[in-house]
C-alpha cells in the first residue's frame, strides 16, 4: 500500500466531508424550502370553475422548479462540485465602499416614497431617475431630464393602459 509519504509528489485527495460546501447546502436547502412553501400556497388559492390554467399554474411551476433547482444543487454539493471565486472583475476589494453614494441614493428613494402620492409616478419617476442618476455620477442634467421623463411617463402608461394597474397621476391629472 502506498502512502503520500511513500510518493512524495503525490498529494493525497481531500475527504469527502471536508470538501462540502456548508453554505451551498444551507442554499439549497433554503430553494427547497422556499419552492415547496411556495407550491403549498399555490394548492390555498380559491379560483372559479371553469379556469382549467387559472392563477395556480405559475406557482405550481415555480415551485417545482424551484424544489428541483434545490435537489440538484444540493447533489452538486454532496459530489465535491465547489464554486469558483469571482475576481471581482473590476472591482477593487481593498477599497471601502461609498457610503456617501448609498446615502445619496437612500435620499432619493425616500424622496420619492414620499412625494409619489402627491406629484404622482410620472414626475416622481422622473425625479426618481434623475436623482439615481445624479448620486452615480452622471454630470448630464439635460439629458437625465429627458430620459427620465420619457422612461417615466412610458412606464405609466404602460402599467395604466397596458396592465390596467393605476399609478397615481398626482399634479398631472388630467394631463396624462
Amino acid at each position: 500500500m502506498s502512502t503520500s509519504m511513500d510518493n512524495p509528489g503525490t498529494a493525497t485527495p481531500p475527504s469527502p466531508a471536508t470538501d462540502r460546501d456548508l453554505p451551498q447546502l444551507g442554499l439549497a436547502a433554503l430553494l427547497v424550502v422556499v419552492g415547496a412553501y411556495t407550491f403549498y400556497d399555490a394548492t390555498t388559492l380559491r379560483v372559479g370553475f371553469g379556469d382549467p390554467v387559472g392563477p395556480r399554474l405559475f406557482p405550481y411551476v415555480i415551485g417545482t422548479v424551484t424544489v428541483v433547482l434545490g435537489l440538484l444543487l444540493a447533489v452538486a454539493t454532496l459530489r465535491g462540485s465547489v464554486p469558483e471565486a469571482e475576481g471581482g472583475e473590476d472591482v477593487d476589494l481593498r477599497h471601502p465602499a461609498d457610503w456617501l453614494t448609498v446615502l445619496k441614493l437612500a435620499g432619493v428613494l425616500l424622496f420619492t416614497v414620499l412625494t409619489i402620492s402627491f406629484l404622482g409616478w410620472a414626475v416622481s419617476g422622473a425625479l426618481l431617475f434623475v436623482g439615481c442618476a445624479w448620486s452615480l455620477g452622471s454630470r448630464t442634467l439635460v439629458r437625465d431630464v429627458l430620459v427620465g421623463a420619457v422612461m417615466a411617463v412610458a412606464s405609466w402608461y404602460f402599467f395604466h393602459e397596458g396592465l390596467g394597474v393605476i399609478l397615481p397621476a398626482g399634479i398631472l391629472d388630467g394631463v396624462l
